[in-house]
């Protein structure tokens, strides 16, 4: 009697509080005069990267890296209710990202510039540390392939068959049996949640979800 072949999907997620927050935030003003509006926006990053590089520690934190963006400046002439082109408004911009060991450190930091006037925070994104990723990633593989040999043992006895055998192990949609969904699953950040008490801003992380999924064939007899 010939084998009787399974194939099936293993899957497994593994959580784990995030262990870094990267905030993006922008410095803008805008005024009737160009040279205004620059020196506004000059003079807060200024402040800001005094402040940032008092933090800044890439072993220790608590902000192991930052970054600016390119200056930009420019002009427009908006339009009032009645059609009419008004006199021209000028912008100027920097973008900063700032990424924090301690989310701690963090919300505190986030929490007071917000209110300083010039600046907006776009978001945080959350993530772990790379060899925290690595070391996660690993198990969620090793697990997924635990959950693969379990479904097939399952369906094999469901069939009265006893031994089962692994042919073939892959990445989802390499095992040419349907349309392909790539590698495992990356990384995937939710979205800060944020509570506002007096001028406190803390920001709550959810975990981090690491999820692998596995295609893999079996014989059974």
């Amino acid at each position: 009697m010939a084998d009787t072949i399974i194939t099936v999907q293993g899957e497994y997620e593994l959580k784990h509080p995030a262990e870094r927050g990267a905030v993006r935030l922008s410095v803008a003003y805008e005024g009737e005069q160009r040279d205004e509006a620059l020196a506004l926006t000059t003079q807060r990053h200024a402040s800001l990267a005094a402040e940032l590089r008092e933090l800044h520690n890439p072993q220790t934190g608590p902000v192991t890296s930052w970054a600016s963006d390119q200056l930009r400046v420019w002009g427009d002439r908006p339009w009032n209710q009645d059609g009419r082109r008004l006199s021209p408004i000028y912008h100027a911009e920097i973008g900063m990202d700032v990424t924090f060991s301690e989310l701690t450190a963090l919300s505190d930091w986030v929490g007071v510039v917000s209110l300083l006037d010039g600046v907006t925070i776009q978001g945080v994104t959350w993530s772990l540390t790379e060899a925290r990723r690595q070391s996660i990633t690993q198990e969620a593989r090793r697990r997924a392939v635990e959950n693969a040999v379990a479904k097939a043992t399952v369906y094999a006895t469901s069939l009265g068959l006893t031994a089962v055998k692994p042919l073939a192990l892959s990445d989802p949609g390499m095992l040419g049996d349907g349309p392909s969904n790539g590698q495992p699953q990356p990384l995937q950040a939710r979205a800060m949640s944020a509570e506002l008490g007096g001028a406190t801003l803390a920001l709550k992380p959810e975990d981090i979800t690491v999820a692998v999924q596995v295609h893999a064939r079996f014989a059974a007899s």
